[in-house]
């Protein structure tokens, strides 16, 4: 797995070898393949609804999640061959494929593992509290009662798809403001009942997401997939998603304090 403690970050490449079956529940039709390396894979790919806007968002999710210390399967890059859009019967799943030859972005499949279910499953205050905190910081507006992604594995809660965060990047309107903004969609959040602890978190979870481990972080995003026209280069694409990210992170009180006030009309 990848240590988002060290200087250089890297995300292994493999090759996807079979795709064994669309999972049909998630908007943009992820797929359980199979790579080179013998592993099952949930692969996202780079030809559905959100392109790579959703990748990135899975990559600098998943990897702030890690760096937190919650648990976050393994992300890796993807090749898919051409060869695969041809042998699909399904004509829907070949025109996925096709759009998709290249480099995509997969997870590791974690067999066995059961949906997160708020009325039977409880997290502790302390890890509810760095979730909601996290997913104040990437404004991400999917981890709520009617589709949590999380998942129990070997009695551990892990946290998947964080391919709807950073929103701001399908238009990129008025991003700067954007970056100081509440989070106001928090007070649908599963875990917002039992995160008592959001304000005890802050300065724990500022102190780790320093600027450079940032950097390094955005530094895994291929220069392929930051094409957005507003930016002249890749480089300056990244250097907008690091201002949004550290003047989130500088300015937390206000998605701290949001929170907390949402939580408290549920309590």
């Amino acid at each position: 797995m990848a240590n988002t403690t060290e200087k250089n970050l890297e995300l292994r490449t493999v090759n996807v070898t079979r795709y064994v079956t669309p999972l049909r529940e998630g908007g943009s039709m992820p797929a359980i393949a199979e790579a080179d390396d013998g592993f099952l894979y949930v692969l996202k790919f780079r030809g559905a609804g959100q392109g790579h806007k959703a990748l990135i968002s899975e990559i600098i999710g998943g990897e702030i999640a890690r760096a937190l210390g919650l648990k976050m399967p393994e992300l890796v890059f993807a090749n898919l061959d051409e060869a695969f859009g041809r042998t699909e019967p399904d004509e829907e799943i070949q025109d996925l494929l096709k759009a998709s030859v290249g480099l995509n972005l997969a997870l590791h499949y974690l067999s066995g593992a059961i949906t997160y279910d708020p009325t039977i499953n409880k997290v502790d205050s302390n890890l509810a509290s760095k979730i909601v905190w996290m997913d104040c910081l990437l404004t991400n507006m999917d981890r709520t009662a009617r589709n949590t992604n999380m998942l129990y594995w070997h009695k551990e809660l892990w946290l998947i798809d964080h391919g709807a965060s950073l929103y701001f990047h399908h238009s990129w309107q008025n991003w700067e403001e954007q970056a100081k903004r509440p989070f106001v969609l928090v007070k649908d959040h599963v875990l917002l009942p039992q995160a008592s602890e959001i304000a005890a978190v802050d300065a724990e979870l500022k102190a780790i997401l320093t600027p450079q481990l940032i950097d390094n972080i955005l530094a895994l995003i291929p220069d392929e997939w930051l094409d957005e026209r507003s930016f002249e280069k890749p480089e300056d694409q990244r250097k907008a998603y690091a201002y949004f990210l550290n003047t989130r992170i500088e300015n937390s009180s206000v998605f701290v304090n949001e929170a907390e006030n949402a939580r408290q009309t549920l309590i």
